[in-house]
């Protein structure tokens, strides 16, 4: 029968998945919303200045 407990004491996370994760949260990603929104600020910009 597997101990969990034991098993539990021996458990390490993988530096791996550490490293991935920082990376992902460190970068400044664009989404749909980003462009959208700099898309309008542009037409808006535009817009003025005729």
């Amino acid at each position: 029968m597997i101990n969990y407990e034991e098993e539990l004491k021996k458990f390490e996370p993988c530096m791996d998945v550490d490293e991935a994760e920082g990376a992902i949260y460190d970068r400044e990603l664009t989404d749909v919303i980003d462009i959208l929104k700099q898309m309008l600020r542009d037409t808006n910009n535009d817009n003025k200045r005729k």
